[in-house]
């Protein structure tokens, strides 16, 4: 394998790197990354972002004693079960009552109004019978005071999300309760995806035009940069020109954190997705893997930007994106890769285990409480991906005493 503290500078050095396993791959991948740095922005777009800082709370909450029930606040010390207090106002949620209750005396209240100075427990308004400016407490109203209590879910400064946290409906509901309303958040990786092939051509074209083939990798690899937490800020497809390409690389190299190259990784006459970066100083992290399908996938870094080079079938592009391109992107974003390689056992219907020199990962669909590889596992094919929701890791299934196989299964 090559020496990792040997010069890398020209893309000539990625072609002589061994072929390595699948672990040994998401080994070097995981060398060395660290998440983005933090970016300010609005609670309102902070849905599936990661915390760069903590946040605490500016308020506490609440904020005073609040009422929890529809009722009347009065001081326990006046009242018994057949007392009758005389209401002197009402405290609505937003608008309380301003003065301060005396002797014998009640606020009508409601949920989440803040209790009068001078009241210290809500009587539930079922237990309440109304007439004229009295209010007459009824039997059974009852042990509890239905009180809460200034600060009892949180106090102003407290902890309310650790940095790392991933912001998903409920935290935004937890920041906003504490009137946060920006968060330092760590920034999304800027991707900028590359089709190379003169025969590509945008969805929808292809049927007017001889000899080409719709360019269907590009925008499910796409989808699944936003899916990982990536911002697609490129999607471009350019035919087999090295100097055209050569000039793609060089302007997204100055502004993208992933280059994501999709063909042209073999060793044709036309093949440039490495010589494309011939003038870069890429340092290869590895170069072919002995998975199928994916075999020729591979990942470099010039400075601070990974540059990931899927294959160009479709079936081939997809497999490898998701167990390469999904880790890279969670760790940027300030997720662990570990989120992204997720594999959990499942049932499947037969032994999938394969033979051969490359680890197989292949393509699933769930039925019921079981996995079943779809029918159809070319590299190059797309229908299949119609029914597929997962991948099996078929060189590590075992079966159990019970006689079924169990495989560890990734979701996609």
């Amino acid at each position: 394998m090559l020496d990792r503290g040997a010069p890398a500078s020209s893309a000539r050095t990625l072609r002589l790197m061994a072929l390595i396993g699948y672990d040994e791959a998401l080994a070097l991948l995981s060398a060395g990354i660290e998440p983005l740095e933090g970016e300010t922005i609005a609670l309102a777009q902070a849905q599936g972002r990661v915390l760069a800082a903590p946040v605490t709370a500016r308020i506490s909450f609440p904020a005073g004693d609040a009422s929890a029930m529809d009722g009347i606040a009065v001081r326990d010390a006046d009242v018994t079960p057949g007392t009758a207090v005389r209401l002197i106002g009402t405290s609505y949620a937003g608008q309380p009552f301003s003065g301060t209750l005396g002797s014998g005396e009640g606020v009508r209240i409601f949920t989440g109004a803040l209790l009068p100075d001078g009241a210290d427990r809500v009587i539930m308004q079922e237990h309440v019978r109304f007439e004229d400016d009295l209010a007459h407490v009824g039997e059974g109203y009852g042990p509890g005071w239905h009180v809460r209590r200034a600060g009892e879910d949180f106090g102003k400064g407290d902890l309310l999300l650790p940095a790392g946290c991933l912001m998903g409906t409920g935290q935004l509901l937890c920041a906003a309760g504490g009137d946060v309303g920006e968060i330092m958040a760590v920034r999304r990786p800027r991707v900028r995806i590359l089709a190379t092939g003169s025969e590509l051509v945008e969805p929808g074209e292809a049927a007017a035009h001889a000899a080409t083939i719709p360019d269907s990798v590009s925008p499910a690899i796409a989808a699944l940069v936003c899916n990982w937490g990536g911002e697609v800020v490129d999607r471009t497809r350019l035919p087999d020109d090295l100097p055209a390409l050569a000039a793609w690389a060089g302007e997204a190299l100055a502004d993208a954190d992933v280059i994501v190259v999709t063909g042209g990784a073999s060793v044709g006459a036309r093949d440039f997705a490495q010589a494309m970066f011939a003038d870069a100083p890429l340092e290869p992290v590895f170069s072919k893997v002995a998975i199928k399908p994916g075999k020729p996938v591979w990942i470099a870094r010039s400075g601070k930007t990974r540059i990931v080079g899927l294959p160009g079938n479709p079936s081939s592009a997809l497999v490898t994106a998701r167990l390469f391109l999904a880790p890279l992107l969670a760790a940027l974003g300030g997720r662990p890769m570990a989120v992204a390689l997720d594999w959990q056992d499942r049932k499947v219907e037969a032994d999938p285990r394969q033979d051969g020199d490359r680890e197989v990962f292949l393509i699933a669909e769930t039925v019921g409480g079981t996995v079943r590889p779809v029918s159809r596992q070319n590299s190059g094919g797309q229908s299949q991906w119609a029914l597929a929701n997962c991948l099996l890791r078929s060189a590590r299934s075992r079966q159990d005493s019970d006689g079924t196989w169990k495989v560890p299964c990734l979701p996609f």
